[in-house]
């Protein structure tokens, strides 16, 4: 007599609430339970971290549905087309004013408010680096998603790139802002009279303001890594050894880590005759951010291997010439324009005597030229950013306690003008 084949079990009936009589839970079942039912964004969280722990060694990642900054992107790309559209709209003049740079733009959406901070001010610095503001807009308001950048930085900061990853999103907080729009007109000024400085171009500060949420602030840069698709190594660089090396990618990962000095060791940056010129423009960079007394900044650097038609010869053609000097020219901001309407006769001010002043160089044929440099075998993409650490009470406690710990090496917290003499000093040892 056969038997009768198994039947699976029913399936186990849906959980009854904590009023159903036929409801019963242990204590631990129902304390593992509770934060789910106090907080119905903690799957989204999960997902969010399972996804985090899937991509985090990947750098860079698009913002799907699915992610926790998903709606807080959307929200961004809709306001900050709006914000675009208003300078597209009511262009800044020509001339400076003096409320530029504390106007504040407020602009109120359907679920979100959207602010910007000296909107002419930094209107007047795109257009002075040719960025159109049609073009700034098609990126920051793309259909395409956002992407996040997870990186081995110790900075809680949460970092976003369009998707062209032409621009970086930057979240900052209030004290940083406060510090960046307080010193916005020596930095201009600092860009006007060094047009091809290394410091990194901030584009826009804004803040959004979320029902039931904190508000959020942010920056907009240029990407000192743009375009990135055949760049090799990446490094951030202070000069110090503490605590300065990452581990490496391992070979054939596609991860995207950052590296440091103590990984640096051992390599040199070759750029030839252009080497005067970058060691001239660091000490004129840092030099004004010794003077704002900011430390703890940083020098990013990346290589990529020039392609063959990359790599100019000694001869160079006269029509990329003439092209790459009206480039240089055209990066030279409102400075030219306002030398020419005052109509001034001083012999400084002509165009040969002027570029000497500001201590220009003839960029390269790049969509990113002010930040890159080539070299013989090499182009090096090269900024400086992260100007907004102050060295007050807070920062002197922290270098004596270092002192203490760390006595007779090279650690990252110390005086203004020590820290921009020690990073001058790493790029001129690691210069050829």
């Amino acid at each position: 007599m056969g038997s009768a084949p198994l039947r699976p079990l029913p399936p186990r009936p849906p959980a009854r609430g904590r009023g159903h009589p036929g409801h019963r839970r242990s204590r631990p079942q129902a304390a593992a339970e509770a934060p789910r039912e106090r907080c119905p964004r903690a799957r989204r969280r999960w997902l969010f971290w399972r996804v985090h722990q899937r991509w985090k060694l990947l750098g860079v990642f698009e913002i799907d549905p699915e992610h926790e900054f998903y709606g807080l992107t959307c929200h961004l790309r809709a306001g900050l087309g709006a914000a675009t559209q208003e300078a597209i709209d009511h262009p800044p003049a020509d001339v400076p004013g003096e409320g530029d740079c504390v106007a504040v733009l407020k602009q109120p959406h359907e679920g979100f408010e959207l602010r910007t901070y000296a909107a002419p001010a930094f209107a007047r610095l795109r257009r002075s680096l040719g960025l159109a503001e049609e073009e700034y807009q098609a990126s920051l308001s793309s259909r395409g998603p956002y992407l996040q950048f997870i990186s081995n930085s110790k900075s809680p900061a949460d970092f976003f790139l369009t998707h062209d990853k032409r621009f970086f999103l930057k979240t900052q907080n209030k004290r940083e802002i406060r510090f960046l729009l307080s010193n916005l007109p020596r930095y201009l000024r600092h860009l006007e009279r060094y047009p091809h400085s290394l410091l990194v171009r901030f584009l826009g500060v804004h803040s959004i303001i979320l029902p039931r949420r904190r508000k959020k602030y942010f920056i907009i840069m240029q990407s000192v890594f743009y375009p990135d698709e055949r760049i090799l190594e990446r490094y951030d660089i202070k000069g110090c050894w503490v605590n300065r090396r990452a581990e490496p990618a391992a070979e054939g990962s596609p991860a995207v880590v950052v590296l440091k000095d103590c990984n640096f060791e051992g390599k040199t940056i070759a750029l030839g005759a252009q080497r005067a010129w970058l060691l001239r423009q660091l000490e004129l960079d840092s030099r004004f951010l010794e003077e704002l007394r900011v430390l703890d900044y940083s020098l990013l650097l990346a290589l990529q291997p020039l392609h063959a038609d990359e790599r100019r010869p000694p001869g160079l053609a006269l029509a990329g010439l003439v092209a790459r000097a009206a480039q240089s020219v055209e990066q030279s901001g409102s400075s030219w324009s306002a030398a020419g309407a005052a109509g001034s006769t001083d012999p400084a001010c002509e165009p040969g005597a002027r570029a000497a002043a500001q201590h220009r160089r003839l960029l390269p044929a790049s969509r990113n030229p002010l930040h890159v440099l080539d070299g013989p075998q090499l182009r090096y993409f090269v900024g400086i950013i992260d100007l907004f650490t102050v060295y007050g009470c807070r920062k002197r406690l922290e270098h004596l306690w270092k002192s203490i710990r760390y006595r007779g090496q090279s650690f990252s917290t110390v005086c203004p003008a020590e820290y921009a003499r020690r990073l001058c000093r790493w790029v001129e040892t690691h210069t050829l």
